[in-house]
């Protein structure tokens, strides 16, 4: 009996201790996922810099967990990863800025949807939500041009190695494959790529009514949160610091949008060295369409340009065609009248030309 009571007592006392720990742990815990950063994870010098520019974004008033989770948020393997975050500080205290990793970001942007919906759906649906398995393993790309460190300057930007360690081999006769297969269903360019979380800027108010410039002022700074990222540098640039494109086509220079949103198309869809209009992967628009922006046919985050047409042409134009069904896919390389190239010459001869002229001329004379 004696043995029994000293057992059962032994037993308290380690289950009681358990429960102290346990609810010293809990309310430590709650504490810290509901008390301000700046007493809790922005206390640390390499986060500051996250927490303060957070402070001035436009989603200021979200809390860090919200994005970013706690340690159970997707259980063992989160409570791992914080574990890892603490060691990290412990033995890397020098660190002046920590950035999430890959995967870290591919989480994040699971939680960007709760709230952005629309704009997630129009990505999945739109070329930019491609992933890695369609960029490096596609046979016909890669057999006419090697894959090369940089094709992860567009296709890849928070991938932490370099290109040797995602696809084998680099050479144009293959076959390909992904050492990494891990990686084949990952998209290769997040919303991350010219989306910053922390970017400066207000949030969302209901206007102005009464005043219609207030209004105007606020549409017209719709894109004051897109940035760029740069892999080399690895870091954001805001819109304002991208440089405008400047485009030529042989000696005569083209005339590119004022539309600040390509100066981030054009970070990937850039010409060569000698900005020349057509070369690599420009598709500045020119002929007809010369000073359009690519927002004036392709929607902000699907890319879809289908409805594009039609919403600056009739059905039937004053060239007596049907512009709805004219082939003018950038995509077909026999495409007449691409969409990005299409000149009046590409549909008039030039002796309709010299008849139009005769004709304009004769008008003129008649005024």
């Amino acid at each position: 009996m004696k043995r029994e009571r000293i057992y059962k007592t032994i037993l308290l006392s380690i289950l009681t201790t358990f429960t102290i720990i346990l609810l010293a742990f809990g309310s430590f815990y709650t504490y810290w996922n509901s008390a301000p950063p700046d007493r809790t994870c922005g206390g640390c010098h390499e986060i500051g810099k996250s927490v303060n520019s957070m402070a001035q974004s436009s989603h200021r008033d979200f809390k860090c967990k919200e994005c970013h989770g706690t340690a159970f948020s997707n259980g063992i393997h989160s409570l791992k990863e914080k574990g890892m975050m603490v060691v990290s500080h412990i033995n890397e205290a020098r660190v002046e800025n920590i950035r999430p990793k890959e995967n870290q970001l591919l989480d994040i942007l699971n939680n960007c949807k709760r709230c952005h919906a629309t704009e997630y759906a129009d990505w999945i649906s739109g070329g930019h939500s491609v992933d890695y398995q369609h960029i490096f393993l596609n046979e016909k790309h890669n057999s006419t041009e090697q894959v090369n460190f940089d094709c992860l300057r567009c296709h890849g930007m928070f991938f932490e190695g370099t290109i040797k360690d995602l696809v084998e081999p680099l050479n144009i006769r293959g076959p390909w494959h992904l050492k990494l297969e891990q990686k084949a269903t990952d998209p290769a360019i997040p919303c991350m790529a010219c989306h910053q979380i922390h970017q400066l800027g207000q949030p969302a108010i209901r206007p102005d009514y009464a005043s219609p410039k207030a209004i105007f002022y606020q549409q017209k700074d719709t894109f004051s949160v897109v940035s760029f990222y740069d892999r080399h540098e690895k870091t954001h640039y805001p819109i304002a610091e991208l440089p405008k494109l400047k485009l030529w086509q042989g000696e005569q220079m083209v005339k590119v949008s004022d539309d600040k949103v390509i100066r981030i198309c054009v970070q990937c869809h850039a010409p060569n060295k000698a900005h020349q209009a057509g070369t690599s992967d420009d598709r500045t628009p020119r002929g007809v369409h010369e000073g359009l922006s690519c927002n004036d046919c392709h929607e902000l985050h699907s890319n879809s340009a289908k409805n594009s047409c039609k919403t600056c042409h009739p059905a039937i134009s004053n060239c007596k065609l049907d512009v709805l069904k004219m082939n003018t896919s950038y995509a077909d390389a026999k495409s007449p009248n691409n969409i990005h190239t299409v000149a009046c010459s590409d549909c008039h001869t030039k002796e309709k030309l010299e008849a139009l002229k005769k004709v304009q001329k004769n008008l003129n004379v008649l005024k």
